[in-house]
């Protein structure tokens, strides 16, 4: 790929002239921005309910795998959240005795109202997998989002989606395909057995 799509295409020299909104509001309530971002992404899967994961508040995309949630419901083993314990499922004395991952974690979504925002909440999942921002579409005109906000996400592979009250999301920038992700560890299998429990809820 050899440009931006979306917005980043939009840059021009004058872009410093453009205007700076006042007040940032979100056109609708987090969970549902984030399901109509999860359709616009083309993730599979649900959006989960925003919740606080390492300090960040953000929306797991998440789905189900049937085989692995029936033999854990057979064995009588729930979601195990209590990060500590999940920690040394890791160990290499624990291969082959622990419960198997009943759930794939599609994405990371950020609601929020300003791009710098969304980096620091995402910035801890995105060494594992898909990630991506809503931002309001207030601010997608602004030289700060245009200059700053598209090149910092399009560098970390963040795919950045704005809300409008009017014409609901629309994808600015794509998230990178090509990036390296790390392996299963104690912090991604504990946000698995999290998810988990969240989709068993919803």
């Amino acid at each position: 790929m050899t440009g931006i799509p979306g917005r980043m295409a939009a840059v021009t020299q004058d872009a410093a002239s453009l205007p700076i909104p006042s007040a940032v509001e979100l056109p609708a309530p987090d969970d549902e921005l984030a399901s109509a971002a999860v359709a616009q992404l083309g993730w599979p899967g649900v959006a989960l309910p925003p919740m606080t994961l390492l300090g960040r508040r953000v929306s797991l995309v998440a789905e189900l795998l049937p085989d692995a949630h029936a033999e854990r419901i057979c064995l009588g083993q729930a979601p195990v959240t209590d990060r500590a314990t999940v920690a040394t499922w890791v160990w290499p004395e624990f291969a082959g005795q622990v419960p198997a991952a009943a759930v794939r974690i599609v994405g990371v979504l950020a609601v929020v109202r300003h791009w710098r925002t969304g980096l620091a909440a995402l910035a801890p999942f995105a060494r594992y997998g898909d990630t991506a921002m809503v931002v309001p579409s207030s601010v997608v005109l602004t030289h700060d989002y245009l200059a700053n906000c598209l090149p910092r996400a399009r560098n970390y592979g963040i795919a950045v989606v704005s809300a409008d009250p009017d014409n609901g999301v629309e994808l600015d920038l794509p998230g990178r395909n090509d990036k390296v992700t790390a392996g299963i560890d104690a912090v991604s299998r504990w946000v698995n057995e999290v998810a988990y429990e969240r989709v068993l809820s919803a």
